[in-house]
């Protein structure tokens, strides 16, 4: 999953690569939003991905409306919201969620078991300041094997991402889309060096 695509370099490249998904900003409350007439013209120029929509605070009709408009495959939520709303979603979610360090280990449990039945799965895209200690990875292996988890590649000490990925078996990992130095120009390195790394 690559998130926060707001140019069609990145979009093109991304979906070249392999990515599963592409993540648009399309809620104004958010950082880095997009209009649907630009999300629309972006998902033009690709094809094989799931195309998902981020979304924070706007009510559940409008964000169904927006499904429609963009041809959206799914819907990523920043905020937590009732069974009833999710029933009425007309495509699946994905929930965001935020590493808490000072959540007790069966308060996660919880808070994972609550939502699971309504949710296709979790991203946890930015991990805490300090790296997830043993006992941390520990837990965040079951979870992974238990619930759809989508892990930030920040989570992987020293940059080593294929390793992390094999000890965690997520469901997915999450990229971050970033901008052009200019229209059309943009430096791929980074993005290269992770996409290799996951390579089979």
């Amino acid at each position: 999953m690559v998130r926060g695509i707001n140019n069609l370099s990145d979009a093109r490249y991304c979906a070249g690569m392999g990515a599963d998904s592409l993540t648009f900003r399309l809620d104004p409350a958010l950082n880095g939003y997009l209009t649907p007439e630009v999300v629309k013209e972006l998902s033009g120029w690709v094809a094989g991905v799931q195309l998902i929509g981020e979304f924070d605070t706007l009510p559940v009709a409008e964000i169904n409306a927006l499904v429609l408009q963009c041809g959206l495959h799914a819907v990523l939520l920043h905020r937590r919201r009732t069974p009833e709303e999710l029933a009425q979603l007309t495509v699946p979610a994905l929930k965001l969620l935020r590493w808490l360090p000072d959540m007790l280990p069966e308060d996660v449990d919880l808070r994972f078991r609550e939502q699971a039945p309504h949710y296709l799965g979790f991203v946890l895209a930015a991990p805490p300041a300090q790296l997830p200690n043993g006992a941390e990875t520990t837990r965040l292996i079951e979870q992974a094997r238990t619930y759809p988890l989508w892990l930030g590649t920040d989570f992987a000490p020293g940059g080593q991402l294929r390793a992390y990925v094999q000890q965690l078996r997520p469901a997915g990992i999450v990229l971050e889309g970033g901008d052009e130095i200019k229209p059309g120009i943009r430096d791929f390195d980074e993005m290269e060096a992770l996409f290799e790394q996951l390579e089979d």
